[in-house]
């Protein structure tokens, strides 16, 4: 397949790699697209649980081990049903600019006979529904070990319904972004460039844990993140291949590019990092996979695999300056450097997609009547708009959990840890007690003890 092919169809789709779109003739079950894109869907859910559960937790510290898995599992729990009941509507449902309806409230209208192209409706609600549930837990990385557990997840619903539902109505279900044609195949903006922009202002607002910058907080537990982290890096294959819908070579490209985008960048951290360390760390491996598969993820559709291995490689070593330059002089505690991998390599990624899907380059060219300038002013623009739309609705959505119940938890509460303070469980049983009793809490000089490096880094989300 050359690339003048591999962009023709993704033209046919209108750069849109899952949007319900009419079409002429009448639409016929396969069992093959069906049953790939129902494997997707569950290798996806697999990225999240346990995938994002297991990356998070063990770049916590021991005491806040089970609080990030909690609020990861209550928050995705609590999109999927909100979702079902009213998000997929107004995802959906007419070609309203900003908002679809309620047509398709609670799924209303959906039969077992129901298609989506060759897919069934009840199935790409579900794969589409992966989506919605991934997106807005990503955010819990910038504020976990001391958010309020409740806030949390008055937090995550607000933002899902005023922020995610619109945003993903907008670029994907026939609202106003969807006609300019912005090259983002599989989510950078309304995925991780809104996630990270997210991260950045709930930091902010939210402020610092208490001892940054003068006590240990590295993760506690990186067995734990490398296997979060390689499932993340098997998941993000089935959440980028499985947007073409269908199971074909189409797809297998999709797929490939997503594997070189995080290969290419794990390597681009090792190298950046050994220059700037000199040595290679695990974290740092997983830190740039993970920024390679963030900055692939808008161009898996629209590049070659070279391209594809050069938007991981230049994509790392931005991330790298995010984390280890400008956050630290910047001073603000993303936790787990959310916005310094998910957003800066959003950004990244959509300009390099431009670049690289310039037919000389082994891309597949753009939009018609478009070069690569025409293409770049919608492609930043709409990533500008992203910004603006992620900083304003997630302020909005911190300020009612903070009127309702109050941002932050106690100082002794966050001392002590959130799992036993918020959730009266332990992460690890350290002792028995006398009479096998409930687990004992580490204490902070156990947990400072057992924590490595003199320079840490809390990377990434």
């Amino acid at each position: 397949m050359n690339a003048r092919h591999l962009i023709s169809m993704t033209a046919a789709l209108a750069a849109l790699p899952f949007a319900a779109r009419a079409e002429e003739a009448e639409p016929v079950l396969s069992a093959g697209d069906t049953a790939f894109v129902a494997t997707c869907a569950l290798i996806v859910m697999l990225m999240m649980l346990p995938g994002l559960g297991l990356f998070y937790a063990g770049m916590a510290r021991s005491k806040n081990v089970l609080s990030v898995l909690t609020q990861i599992f209550a928050s995705i729990s609590l999109i999927i049903v909100l979702w079902v009941a009213v998000g997929y509507s107004l995802f959906i449902d007419g070609t309203g600019p900003i908002i679809g309806g309620f047509g398709k409230v609670f799924l209303a209208g959906v039969t077992t006979d129901s298609l989506v192209g060759t897919i069934p409706e009840y199935t790409y609600v579900m794969f589409m529904g992966m989506f919605a549930a991934i997106t807005p837990p990503i955010i819990i990385g910038a504020f976990a070990e001391r958010m309020k557990f409740s806030a949390v997840l008055i937090f995550m619903g607000v933002w899902f319904m005023i922020n995610y539902v619109p945003m993903a109505h907008m670029a994907w279900g026939g609202g106003w972004v969807f006609g300019i044609e912005v090259q983002d195949y599989a989510g950078g903006n309304v995925v991780h460039l809104n996630a990270g922009i997210a991260a950045l202002v709930c930091a902010l607002v939210i402020g610092p844990r208490k001892g940054y910058g003068s006590q240990m907080m590295a993760p506690h537990n990186m067995t734990m993140t490398y296997t979060g982290g390689a499932m993340l890096w098997v998941g993000w294959l089935a959440f980028c291949g499985g947007c073409a819908l269908a199971a074909n070579g189409f797809s297998g490209l999709l797929m490939l590019n997503t594997f070189l985008g995080g290969a290419a960048g794990a390597l681009g951290w090792m190298i950046t990092e050994s220059i700037h360390r000199g040595k290679t760390s695990t974290f740092g491996l997983l830190s740039g996979a993970i920024s390679g598969l963030v900055a692939i993820t808008p161009a898996c559709g629209f590049v070659g695999p070279a391209g594809a291995i050069a938007i991981g490689l230049l994509a790392a070593p931005v991330c790298v300056f995010a984390v280890e330059v400008m956050k630290p002089k910047l001073g603000y505690d993303d936790s787990f450097d959310v916005f310094g991998v998910h957003g800066v390599a959003a950004i990244v990624g959509g300009i390099l997609t431009v670049i690289f899907a310039a037919p000389s380059l082994g891309g597949g060219g753009y939009p018609e009547g478009r070069d690569m300038v025409s293409q770049m002013v919608p492609q930043v623009a709409i990533m500008g708009f992203s910004i603006l739309v992620s900083a304003v609705t997630t302020w909005i959505a911190l300020m009612v959990a903070k009127a309702l119940v109050g941002l932050r938890v106690s100082e002794e509460a966050e001392y002590e840890g959130l799992d036993t303070t918020s959730h009266g469980e332990s992460g690890y049983r350290l002792s028995d007690g006398l009479f096998g009793g409930a687990a004992v809490a580490p204490t902070a000089e156990a947990h400072g003890a057992a924590l490595a490096p003199a320079k840490l880094k809390n990377v990434p989300g």
